[in-house]
């Protein structure tokens, strides 16, 4: 199934089988609907853009768009970015250095196109944190490493955080469990050691044994009398 939303004129197509949620950026159309096609094909959800502010915007990064105009773009998930290099206003560069200097997005991979092979460029996105650098014309093959590669580092942050959710549980288990211990723990045997301590044993020990009654006088002349 797959529902289909509009904000500002944007296709934002979704389908319910959809894992990886891609945000590209390319101010060309043409080069947009290319990219939308090979994700979609890919399995990923899509959300396209048609320059670097309008990325900013759609992830809450852009204060000053945000006091002009509200378009519902806060607050969605984006777990890959895709960005044309070379843009009107803002390049891809810039939009990469605004997202790594982010607490909340530094942590997203961001891939950069461009359909110039200049190693410099290169060099200069890959320091700055880029995860990939296509040359375009962009290929399923590209398109499906780089969607390989962020699902396995999705599933891994998962798996750590369900690993870490499991020893907090254990950890609250296990101080549950000593408190339940220490609240049924049996009473303090101090005032039992005391009384088996060796002054009672000594005490004890010399003083006389009440006579029994055989041996007491009014039992001895009874027996006398009697005698």
């Amino acid at each position: 199934m797959r529902t289909t939303e509009k904000i500002d004129g944007y296709d934002l197509s979704t389908s319910d089988t959809e894992e990886v949620h891609v945000l590209a950026v390319d101010d060309s159309l043409v080069d947009r609907k290319v990219i939308e096609r090979l994700l979609r094909i890919s399995s990923c959800k899509v959300t396209a853009v048609d320059s670097g502010r309008r990325a900013l915007q759609y992830l809450g990064l852009d204060e000053e768009i945000q006091k002009k105009e509200t378009n519902g773009f806060d607050g969605l998930k984006v777990d890959l970015i895709i960005t044309d290099y070379c843009m009107p206003g803002m390049t891809g560069y810039e939009l990469l250095k605004k997202v790594k200097e982010s607490s909340a997005f530094r942590e997203i991979p961001v891939v950069i196109m461009s359909s110039e092979n200049v190693i410099a460029r290169i060099d200069r996105c890959l320091e700055e944190g880029a995860e990939d650098f296509i040359v375009k014309p962009v290929k399923l093959s590209d398109v499906k490493r780089i969607i390989d590669y962020t699902t396995t580092e999705l599933r891994e942050g998962e798996q750590r955080e369900g690993a870490r959710a499991r020893r907090r549980g254990i950890n609250k288990r296990k101080q549950r469990e000593g408190d339940d211990d220490l609240s049924s723990s049996p009473p303090s045997t101090l005032s039992s050691s005391t009384s088996s301590s060796p002054s009672s044993s000594i005490q004890s020990a010399t003083a006389p044994s009440s006579p029994s009654t055989l041996d007491s006088p009014t039992r001895r002349l009874k027996m006398t009398s009697s005698e």
